[in-house]
């Protein structure tokens, strides 16, 4: 065990179910959301850039409650509680639905197996500044809008009907 990584919040999805195989049903049961790394292409493009963090976001429980949870279950010690990402889930005052010029819905991407991340990264490259972009998704993308805000694009996101919209904001 000592030439495995501790597993972390910063700790990616594919590189804790490639050196802890046995955690992967239990990942899954514990995020539901993730039994699609069942799915190749997902496993290959999701799984590795996501991290514990956000698959902890994805299922609105706790990072730390992840983290031990998976740590206790390969006999790593326990953490004690941290800073949790968090995402905008307040009305911003930028927000307009007038200033929304380009829309996505993600699902039926999703469900064949695809990812949405290159398209929307390359329609926010698009975006002008003072517009806004609409997602539709069937789970929280935190992946995806940490990288739109590491490229200075503020978001809200949405909880409607079982699927997440999020709003991202070229300031």
């Amino acid at each position: 065990m000592k030439d495995k990584s501790p597993i972390t919040p910063k700790s990616k999805v594919l590189q804790v179910i490639e050196e802890y195989p046995e955690l992967e049903d239990i990942l899954i049961n514990y995020v539901p959301a993730f039994k699609k790394l069942k799915n190749p292409v997902l496993r290959k493009t999701v799984a590795k850039v996501a991290t514990l963090q956000q698959a902890a976001s994805i299922a609105n429980v706790k990072v730390d409650e992840l983290i031990n949870h998976l740590r206790k279950e390969v006999g790593q010690d326990l953490v004690s509680a941290g800073e949790e990402a968090g995402y905008n889930t307040t009305r911003p005052s930028w927000f307009d639905a007038k200033k929304v010029i380009m829309e996505l819905d993600a699902s039926e991407m999703l469900e064949r197996g695809e990812h949405p991340v290159n398209q929307v990264m390359a329609d926010l490259k698009d975006l002008p500044a003072g517009s806004m972009y609409a997602l539709k998704v069937p789970f929280l993308p935190a992946p995806l809008i940490d990288k739109a805000s590491s490229l200075n694009f503020e978001h809200w996101v949405q909880q409607e009907d079982g699927h997440y919209k999020v709003w991202f904001f070229r300031p």
